[in-house]
């Protein structure tokens, strides 16, 4: 199943793509989710981020390759940190350049659903609690994350969170290879095989420190091959079993 968030008709509704149609479902994925009798075009429909998340936990340094074209050591347990909500846009919704930043970097990543509350789960419990899977955007003003020696401000600029296009229930997420694009050229390609800390150990060792709740967004973390972005350019997230993110960058 692929779950989407879209807006028809001018309302906001949840879906199942089926193809090139969206099936309408009523409620939640997180709870009473019913299909119901109405079906729209994919061209009818516009996009929207497929989660309202009480946060988004992103991870740092989940990929060996990364670490080294990083040159930082391999972490011992998870680096997490927050981006905030303000930061989050749908498929195909700008990416907007800051002026205090001389750099903007793509980060393409797999990024975990979670489906009900969460706190203290056990790695080999913790698929139980997943919704599904979707592609992540994590968007960084690299200069200034050199200079401020912490993510936050860096990761945190409205716009910086792109997620989409869908919800796929139905991948295994240690094993899917990944893709970031720009312009139609392929900047990034790596595989969630090599993650250090694989999707059970991240959701046990994240819940440990908080709750999670449904909608809840984990950013598993980006492979090798980061880079810039300029005004003009459209990167695009692929992820096999769940599609392409595809985002416009501008400046404002």
């Amino acid at each position: 199943m692929r779950i989407v968030r879209f807006k028809a008709a001018g309302t906001t509704r949840y879906g199942v793509l089926d193809g090139t149609h969206i099936i309408e479902y009523s409620g939640t994925p997180y709870g009473t989710f019913k299909k119901a009798r109405k079906r729209y075009s994919i061209k009818q429909a516009v996009f929207l981020a497929p989660v309202v998340p009480s946060k988004v936990v992103a991870v740092g340094l989940n990929y060996r390759d990364h670490a080294e074209e990083m040159r930082l050591a391999l972490p011992e347990e998870p680096r997490i940190f927050l981006k905030p909500l303000s930061a989050l846009c749908g498929p195909d919704d700008p990416i907007i350049y800051p002026s205090q930043s001389r750099q903007v970097d793509y980060e393409g990543e797999l990024a975990i659903v979670i489906r009900k509350r969460c706190r203290h789960v056990p790695a080999e419990r913790a698929r139980e609690y997943v919704l599904g899977y979707t592609c992540i955007n994590d968007v960084t003003a690299r200069d200034l994350q050199r200079r401020d020696g912490q993510p936050t401000r860096a990761k945190a600029f409205d716009s910086f969170c792109p997620v989409g296009p869908c919800i796929a229930t139905d991948i295994e997420p240690n094993a899917v290879e990944i893709e970031t694009w720009v312009n139609g050229e392929r900047r990034q390609a790596g595989s969630t095989k090599a993650f250090i800390f694989p999707v059970e150990d991240l959701i046990a060792r994240i819940s440990a420190v908080m709750t999670l709740l449904p909608g809840d967004v984990i950013a598993t973390g980006t492979p090798a091959g980061v880079g810039p972005l300029e005004p003009g350019d459209r990167v695009e997230v692929r992820i096999e079993g769940i599609g392409s993110l595809k985002n416009p960058v501008i400046k404002l």
